[in-house]
């Protein structure tokens, strides 16, 4: 593996004639399904969708990216897709729960046993294998976010008890995707930055639940939300250096936006680290030299044969020629520290 190599968090710009961005800005992640945001019709959305992950794959090997992803070009959200796919759900009349700013939004209600029916993103990753030679990395939420998207109304309202049959149902899923070719697994968990003491009680171990007897490499994200919706950063996270105990293989972070102190670092000795070098808020591109002065910032706390350089979130709601930029200034910075390195 070359060093500091690079990979994006997940998604990458939906075209505009697949999604309908203004919509999509305007509002927060959905939880529940919405059909309405996409622009084509469901008897030709998924050749649509398989057209611009498509683009999204060249997208991101044009800028030189080591690790690729399809972009989420499938998704409204991150995690409305898998999380609406489940049984025990009622995704036709939601429930309501506070987003990770406070404010209420639609969410999927939970009035039965949560198990996984059938595969949710095997398909996209078999066709993420056909359609490149690179490595290749998909993304599935996590119990513990899940749990908190959701309007529990079974399980006598735990979140805790419905997590563990999220973490069950991700479980599942993670193995499949394995089989069908993922190089890497990353489970999104960016609630357990939001809800910290939620997360010290019970979080930790519905995710090594989802990680439970898994082989192949996985990963967990861990975020303080799109930039282009949460403004406003910590200079530290709530709930990071716990993933110590996590019994995944790395961990993503974010340090431009939020200018992080790299220090906790030492804290997660033994993990590797996709290392958030790329400021989503700023619409200007970073040029390399800002890009490997971010990079060279966590060398005093981990080996560099331990970073994966990576960009802070997803990079869903970037214009699309600003996303492109940014992955090239980051393949660029990463390239200059390797030459420093070697």
């Amino acid at each position: 593996m070359t060093l500091l190599p690079t990979t994006i968090v997940g998604s990458y710009p939906q075209p505009e004639w697949l999604i309908d961005r203004a919509k999509l800005a305007g509002r927060f992640p959905p939880r529940v399904r919405a059909r309405e945001l996409w622009r084509i019709s469901a008897d030709y959305l998924q050749e649509a969708q398989d057209d611009a992950t498509l683009l999204a794959i060249k997208a991101q090997e044009d800028a030189g990216i080591d690790i690729i992803t399809d972009g989420e070009m499938r998704r409204e959200s991150y995690s409305n897709r898998f999380a609406t796919a489940l049984d025990g759900v009622d995704i036709h009349n939601p429930g309501s729960a506070l987003d990770r700013s406070g404010h209420p939004n639609p969410v999927p209600r939970v009035i039965g046993p949560i198990r996984r029916r059938h595969a949710v993103e095997v398909e996209d990753v078999k066709f993420l294998r056909r359609h490149t030679t690179r490595k290749i990395k998909i993304s599935v939420p996590g119990p513990f976010t899940m749990a908190q998207q959701a309007q529990i109304e079974h399980y006598g309202g735990s979140r805790e008890l419905a997590a563990m049959d999220y973490a069950a149902a991700v479980n599942e899923e993670i193995r499949d995707l394995f089989n069908a070719g993922a190089d890497v697994v990353q489970i999104d968990e960016p609630y357990m930055q939001a809800r910290p003491e939620e997360a010290r009680a019970w979080g930790q171990r519905a995710l090594n639940r989802a990680l439970e007897g898994v082989e192949g490499t996985t990963a967990v994200h861990i975020c303080f939300g799109y930039a282009a919706i949460i403004h406003t950063r910590p200079s530290g996270y709530s709930f990071l250096p716990e993933l110590q105990n996590c019994n995944c293989n790395q961990i993503s972070i974010e340090t431009a936006q939020s200018n992080l102190d790299c220090s906790v670092l030492k804290e997660l000795a033994g993990k590797t680290i996709m290392l958030g070098v790329i400021d989503l808020s700023d619409m200007q591109v970073e040029s390399p030299a800002v890009v490997a002065a971010r990079i060279r910032r966590a060398l005093p706390y981990i080996a560099a044969d331990k970073i994966i350089v990576c960009t802070d979130c997803g990079m869903k709601y970037l214009p699309r020629e600003v996303a492109a930029g940014k992955m090239r200034a980051m393949v660029e910075g990463a390239r200059i520290v390797r030459q420093e390195l070697e």
